[in-house]
């Protein structure tokens, strides 16, 4: 535990002198043993708790204002394995002016009665005067417990300038007053209580070690609602004096949680793009301890924002443990045997890390006797600690996996898709390492627009020179820009990684777009607000549009998601009656607007487009290019659908013919006509 806080360590450092301050080496008889001043006079013996006063820091972790309140969640800890132990409904706890706190519960109180020991003190003096006192080491008055080391009240009443404890036990009040970890007045009887019980202490650090600093009403208000979302069972009554509140902070408040962490999750996700409708919760038994128990609430989130909050026995663990270990476990284990389960190969290659950075969740254990790293207790590091919470929730998270199937399957798509996004970015990055820097370039067959203001400007895709040359002059040059692609794309989702990189025309798009791929994606370096894929409304035109759709999908999915990718619509028809003329977008389309648009039985001449590149570039403009004239459909990912699109880009643009083929076969009864 030394080793922990530089201002702890119980034997500094020696400090190497200087060589010129060095005897010479000497060898053989003449070599006398040093003496110098150092004798046994120099060792010193700290008695009591005046350790704890001058080396604050190996106790509490320093003397800032985080270890000024670890003292504040020593007490409130104390009432809370009361209430964890079933022996208190409710925690007081109130702040005062002159940085004064009180904390209340109505537990059994502190025993009063002499000390077997020490018979001249009472347990009560003991706890509060003696390191590594207290009712905690055996278990058998709490069998699971936060304050494990028997100091915390003792650590707190040394570094006290005050401190009042009052002990309502067996219907008679009892107090004593301390002052730097020394009793000032003797236990007390102070008479007959009725309708009280339990354990109340009032302090004040000592400034003389925390300074100037105060407790900040905002962080114990935060610690006591989180202990109460930690133990549904207890109620904590919060009051703090209206003059030392400067924020929201409430002066009362009763903060009880029936639901537990999963209420605590949904108050901290509020406003958050959630992957799965419903957060993943509930409550276990550990396999083979009589008291033990562990608690979760589970989200995963879409982006990064995710974060494990883990407690042990209501302490936080902000440094995680072997608790988070067996949790982490659970779930990738249970995601990978689900992707098996469904035949999913690529589940295979799923990390904790694809499974953690996305996924918040609150994780809290009850254990006897747990191992924690250095006193203020950050991090645990029982081992048992890991079989014991992975034995417990791997069995449950596959029940929750199988009993809906439509969720798992969402996540597992959700899971893999950051899987393959991680290894395209450790694929692309090894890439760059290997290429020669180069600066950037704009590809030669890329017409640009001049206006640079990205909301303004759209870029248009369109396949060939010839529908280019039309796009070319039918555009706004100031907010409209024209890429030509030659051909069919290469298909990403049957290509290696390697074609994908070798690919001419994806280069160009990627350089025309200027936000990168992979991890060097930057939405803020995207050249263009909306990417319109204009393609000739046949068969070949619709085959060119999917390729694209699937290379923005599985390669610029925040693209997708941010609403910045649009289908322009042609028009397949033009129907002409003099000096009239009307653009029809499919068979359909022509039949109502002949009804409609023209006199029946008149003569109408009807023309198809045979494709962009035939297309005159005013009709162009005016039918499909024109903002104040043409249809747009916005291409959409909804979260909530993830498995459903996933499974449907893998069977029509996948490496599995026979998927293609199940699909056709499936839908073919649906089509009226083929357009070949």
């Amino acid at each position: 535990m030394n080793d922990l806080f530089g201002s702890g360590s119980a034997k500094p450092a020696a400090r190497k002198p200087a060589k010129a301050a060095e005897p010479p080496l000497r060898t053989g008889k003449a070599d006398a043993p040093a003496t110098g001043d150092y004798s046994a006079k120099d060792i010193e013996v700290l008695e009591g708790l005046e350790p704890v006063r001058r080396r604050p820091g190996m106790y509490i972790g320093g003397t800032d204002e985080n270890a000024m309140h670890h003292l504040a969640a020593e007490i409130v800890d104390n009432a809370m394995d009361e209430a964890v132990a079933g022996h208190a409904s409710f925690i007081e706890v109130g702040m005062e002016p002159d940085n004064f706190l009180t904390v209340r519960d109505n537990g059994r109180g502190i025993p009063v009665d002499a000390h077997p020991k020490f018979k001249h003190l009472s347990a009560l003096e003991v706890i509060l005067t003696t390191l590594h006192s207290g009712g905690k080491f055996g278990g058998k008055v709490y069998e699971t417990s936060g304050g494990l080391h028997g100091v915390g009240s003792s650590v707190v009443n040394a570094l006290s300038e005050t401190l009042e404890v009052e002990v309502a036990r067996d219907r008679i009040l009892w107090k004593q007053r301390y002052a730097l970890g020394q009793p000032q007045t003797k236990l007390t009887n102070a008479g007959p209580v009725h309708n009280r019980r339990g354990t109340t202490v009032r302090f004040k650090p000592d400034t003389s070690i925390f300074g100037p600093l105060t407790f900040k009403p905002a962080r114990l208000f935060k610690l006591c609602r989180s202990k109460a979302y930690l133990f549904r069972g207890v109620e904590i009554r919060w009051s703090c004096d209206r003059r030392l509140i400067d924020d929201e902070t409430p002066t009362e408040a009763v903060l009880h949680f029936p639901g537990g962490l999963k209420d605590s999750l949904e108050a901290d996700i509020a406003g958050n793009t959630r992957v799965l409708p419903q957060i993943w919760s509930g409550e276990a038994n550990l396999p083979g301890e009589a008291t033990g128990r562990v608690e979760w609430a589970t989200i995963w989130l879409e982006g990064n924002d995710g974060f494990l909050h883990s407690y042990c026995n209501t302490v936080p663990t902000p440094l995680g443990g072997t608790h988070e270990t067996g949790y982490r476990n659970a779930l990738v284990k249970g995601l990978r045997a689900w992707g098996e389960q469904r035949g999913n190969k690529r589940a295979a290659q799923i990390t904790a890390d694809d499974v953690l950075e996305p996924m918040a969740a609150k994780l809290s254990v009850f254990i006897r006797e747990p191992q924690f790293q250095g006193q203020t207790k950050e991090k645990l590091t029982s081992g048992e600690a890991t079989r014991l919470v992975e034995t417990a929730l791997r069995d449950r998270f596959d029940h929750y996996l199988a009993g809906n199937p439509a969720s798992a399957d969402n996540l597992l798509a959700f899971v893999i898709e950051r899987a393959e996004d991680r290894i395209r970015r450790k694929e692309n990055k090894d890439t760059a390492r290997k290429s020669p820097t180069r600066r950037l370039r704009l590809p030669g067959k890329l017409t640009d627009c001049s206006r640079s203001n990205v909301a303004e400007t759209e870029i248009f895709l369109v396949e060939g020179d010839s529908a280019g040359g039309s796009a070319k002059q039918a555009r706004n040059r100031e907010t409209q820009a024209v890429l030509p692609l030659r051909g069919k794309i290469l298909n990403v989702a049957s290509a290696s990684a390697d074609k994908l990189r070798g690919n001419q025309e994806l280069k160009d798009l990627i350089e025309a777009l200027g936000c990168g791929v992979g991890d060097r994606f930057d939405r803020a370096k995207l050249r263009y607000g909306r990417v319109i894929i204009m393609t000739d409304a046949d068969v070949d035109g619709a085959h060119i549009a999917s390729l694209l759709m699937t290379f923005f999908y599985r390669e610029l999915p925040e693209l997708v998601r941010n609403g910045h990718l649009y289908l322009a619509q042609p028009p397949l028809y033009r129907l002409t009656q003099g000096a009239k003329s009307v653009y029809a977008m499919n068979d359909d389309d022509l039949a109502r607007k002949t009804k409609k648009e023209f006199k029946a039985g008149s003569k109408v001449e009807v023309s198809r487009f045979k494709g962009l590149g035939e297309m005159p570039p005013a009709q162009l403009k005016e039918t499909t290019m024109d903002p104040s004239k043409r249809t747009l459909l916005k291409v959409i990912a909804a979260p909530e659908d993830r498995a459903a699109t996933n499974t449907l880009v893998e069977n029509l643009m996948g490496r599995r013919p026979e998927l293609r083929f199940a699909f056709i076969q499936e839908n073919a009864k649906t089509v009226a006509e083929l357009d070949v």
